[in-house]
């Protein structure tokens, strides 16, 4: 394995000016989110815990994006299609085992269906545009064949087309075999199976036609997630949101401390800004690289990937910091299982990149690949390195110990866990994943 130089990394890197951090934000109100009718809510509840939307009918949803786990699922990189089970009691279905993982983190899901959540996934490749077709812009060979409300519920009906995630692998089922034929819209697409297949289902055709839905179709299927993510997925009762409405004692000192570390010399608001800690943009601090990634030698460009401009090259999307207690491992692909290491990646991100433990790597042995081509090629992390755009920040450990305390009072510790909560039962009578083997 190449040993990278801490000082040949850091040479890569003179000359970048930071930016200033911003205020506080102003409080999150019901205004801020869209509203839907409660029968909406149940429905993609169902829908959202029932593997029918997969290939092979054995994943869900809630499979990769589970509340128990921090609407995630706690590894690194998941494996989607031959696996059974949650979390990092995932395992391995003999009949059908991966080949892979999948080359991203499951990104929690708190709070995407506030109304200023317009850019999806880590590169942003499904995001509101006025020039795209229905004012959303897709990846090739995806574009929407009718309008959608939200780029939330237009990147819900993603996931069941990627053969690692949800589809399956050519030969396995008809929504594989569309996909692998880039047959996914209009007659015999892979969009069309899948609606059909809801649609069979009496429970389901019966509940979105007393919702005025006449022929059925994917994008009803994705508006009715929608509504379940946006409702039963908001965080906005944390210490911090009671303290932006005015409740004075709902900080500790410690935490106050924290928050003026977050908001002034740490720079950490630079760009976690607004009310949910994010500004929606994409930026490149540097994250090792491991798993299959996007491309040749294993590599993640990010939004480069999308946009093809040479600036973008491996930036991602700033991710919302809300119950971030809840959601490690941290990073486009996970990087950090230990929130306080992704926060000290940020204070020297050549240092974090240079001398990066993978033992931080939160990776299920139940699969055994090649991890780390990626990680080997040191001429791939020099172009992270120079790519890195965050300057340093020298913080003491007591500070570190502050920004801690305030990240935890980022937290609704319901969120996810009020309301409707998971199905006993799904109208498919399709069995649900679990952390443990069916008995």
């Amino acid at each position: 394995m190449v040993k990278l130089s801490f000082g040949t990394l850091a040479a890569a890197l003179l000359g970048f000016v930071p930016a200033m951090a911003g205020p506080l934000p102003a409080p999150v109100s019901d205004d801020d989110f869209n509203s839907f009718p409660p029968e909406l809510v149940e429905l993609g509840r169902d829908l959202f815990f029932d593997p029918i939307l997969s290939g092979n009918k054995n994943i869900a949803c809630a499979t990769c994006h589970h509340p128990s786990m921090g609407t995630s699922d706690a590894m690194s990189l998941s494996f989607g299609e031959g696996g059974i089970g949650l979390g990092m009691g995932r395992r391995i279905d003999t009949a059908n085992a991966p080949k892979e993982r999948i080359p991203r983190n499951s990104p929690a899901l708190f709070n995407l269906g506030a109304k200023e959540f317009t850019v999806m996934f880590h590169d942003g490749r499904t995001e509101k545009n006025r020039t795209a077709m229905y004012g959303i812009r897709m990846p090739a060979g995806r574009t929407l064949e009718r309008p959608m409300p939200s780029a939330l519920a237009a990147q819900n009906i993603l996931p069941i087309l990627s053969p690692s995630e949800m589809a399956g692998n050519a030969g396995e089922n008809d929504v594989a075999d569309a996909v692998a034929a880039e047959r996914i819209t209009g007659a015999g697409g892979a969009w069309g199976i899948l609606a059909r297949r809801v649609d069979d289902i009496p429970d389901y055709r019966q509940r979105f036609a007393a919702l005025g839905t006449v022929g059925l179709h994917i994008n009803d299927i994705g508006t009715a997630l929608s509504a379940f993510i946006s409702t039963e997925l908001r965080a906005t009762d944390s210490p911090f949101d009671k303290y932006l409405a005015n409740d004075a004692n709902a900080l500790t000192e410690t935490q106050l401390e924290g928050m003026d570390l977050f908001y002034g010399k740490a720079r950490c608001s630079t760009c976690h800004s607004g009310p949910f800690q994010t500004d929606h943009n994409f930026h490149a601090i540097g994250m090792p690289q491991f798993g299959p990634g996007k491309a040749e030698y294993a590599v993640d460009k990010g939004r480069g990937m999308v946009t093809g401009e040479p600036e973008d090259m491996y930036r991602f999307r700033t991710p919302s910091l809300r119950n971030i207690t809840q959601t490690a491992p941290y990073g486009h692909n996970g990087a950090y299982t230990d929130l306080e290491d992704m926060v000290r990646h940020h204070l020297n991100a050549v240092q974090g990149l240079a001398k990066y433990d993978r033992s931080n790597a939160r990776l299920s042995n139940a699969l055994t690949v090649d991890d780390w081509q990626a990680t080997d090629n040191f001429d791939e992390v020099m172009r992270i390195a120079e790519a890195i755009e965050i300057t340093d920040v020298a913080l003491e450990q007591i500070e570190i110990d502050k920004i801690m305390s305030f990240l935890g009072a980022l937290t609704d510790p319901d969120a996810g866990k009020r309301g409707l909560g998971a199905p006993v039962s799904v109208p498919s009578g399709l069995n649900m994943d679990t952390t443990s083997p069916p008995s």
